[in-house]
């Protein structure tokens, strides 16, 4: 056991060393959590402006979900599906009640939810919709659901894909934000859903045009196909509403379920625990979901009680604190400030977003080292971010975030930027 403090550079090599290399992380090495903020083993305290990619929503370590989680583990923590526990059924009316679903399939991970609706789908279309074996799903393109061999399957990033085939069948990709494709490939009759982003996070925070996400909705239920959303990581307040399929939410304080849509499946993730537990669920209405019988799906993790302790913690801190009205108050605010900075720097070319989802685009190419190279000059100057797709730079700080400090952070952000040398 190792126990004597190591720096930073030490940590980084053991990394390198003694882990598989799939990821390539910005050199931070961090040591504890608290609200909007991070601090590394040198003591160096820093905004984090990416939330575990969305994960950390509630903030770090929140008080509520950590006692939630430790009472738990002292208690109960797993039993499998074999028993029954005294936390899952609660655990499942709750969040069925949360978004007004017959019934949830808990499970574990993000993907392991994706590749959950997948099968959903398609054994709603065998059992209901009368399809042979021969359902096709259809995604669009830029997506990002994970990296399983069924979800690259429908994927066209190639670090994602490229070198793990043969791929799944029954899969098609369309183009995002276009109808046109979208009706088009409804006239498969073997088509049995379409599984989309309502804001592509990976892929730079594309936001789609008003009206698309509806009128997809709407093209679905004419031809008798599933509209799946995956919120895992724009779900659970993220983009200034409850879910992002909302659409242009005028709710006052918590949601107050008037959604523009209700996808036939739901999937979410991410900020379902509050960064504390691994937790995700699909959600469902019984026509869909009571077509998977025992014995056809599940997980040994999947709704164990120390999850379901903690996702009823942070479901609660959300519509207690209101972090849905926060985010889109400060999202407001933040896109201003960074349309401010685009007008005064040549290094920025495009500002997206909603709620606290945003996106900086960086006037240079996407195999470039431009973007990297500011997400190290932020970290110098204590906020801590990261590129997606070389040239673009996602913001997703803790909804927690308080005006003060967004602004705190805009003002490193332009310092930046404005200083930044290619």
């Amino acid at each position: 056991m190792i126990s004597a403090q190591l720096s930073s550079e030490e940590l980084i090599h053991l990394e390198d060393k003694y882990g598989a290399h799939n990821y390539h992380p910005l050199p931070a090495v961090l040591t504890k959590g608290e609200g909007v903020y991070v601090w590394d083993v040198e003591g160096k305290k820093y905004f984090d402006f990416l939330s575990a990619y969305s994960a950390v929503n509630q903030g770090h370590c929140h008080p509520r979900i950590i006692s939630a989680l430790t009472q738990q583990a002292s208690e109960l923590t797993l039993t499998s599906r074999a028993f029954y526990n005294d936390m899952l059924g609660k655990y499942e009316q709750y969040i069925t009640d949360y978004f007004k679903y017959d019934k949830v399939l808990p499970i574990n991970t993000g993907v392991e939810a994706v590749e959950t609706a997948m099968k959903l789908c398609r054994k709603w279309a065998y059992e209901k919709k009368g399809l042979s074996e021969d359902a096709v799903i259809v995604f669009a393109s830029g997506n990002f659901h994970g990296r399983t061999l069924a979800v690259i399957s429908a994927s066209q990033d190639p670090d994602s894909r490229v070198g793990f085939g043969p791929y799944m069948p029954g899969i098609e990709i369309i183009d995002y934000n276009n109808l046109d494709a979208l009706a088009k490939a409804l006239e498969n009759k073997n088509v049995a859903g379409f599984l989309v982003e309502p804001i592509q996070g990976e892929a730079g925070v594309v936001v789609p045009d008003a009206g698309y996400l509806k009128k997809a909705s709407e093209m679905c239920k004419e031809k008798n196909v599933l509209f799946i959303a995956d919120e895992v990581q724009t779900g659970i307040a993220r983009t200034g509403t409850l879910l992002a399929t909302c659409g242009n939410c005028n709710c006052a304080s918590h949601c107050e379920n008037k959604p523009e849509i209700k996808p036939d499946i739901l999937i979410l993730g991410k900020a379902l625990s509050g960064g504390v537990f691994p937790v995700s669920a699909v959600l469902a209405d019984d026509d869909i979901m009571l077509c998977i019988k025992p014995g056809e799906h599940g997980s040994t993790f999947g709704g164990n009680p120390l999850a379901c302790a903690v996702a009823i913690a942070a479901l609660e801190v959300v519509k207690d604190e209101e972090l849905a009205l926060n985010a889109r108050k400060l999202g407001v605010i933040f896109r201003e400030r960074m349309t401010e900075l685009k007008d005064k720097s040549d290094l920025v070319t495009l500002v997206r977003g909603r709620g606290l989802l945003n996106a900086i685009v960086i006037n240079d190419t996407e195999d470039s080292k431009t973007a990297w190279n500011i997400c190290m000059s932020l970290r110098d100057n204590g906020l801590l971010a990261k590129p997606t797709h070389g040239n673009i730079i996602r913001f997703a700080p803790p909804l927690v975030m308080s005006e003060e400090q967004l602004h705190a952070c805009c003002d490193i952000i332009e310092k930046t930027i404005l200083e930044f040398k290619k």
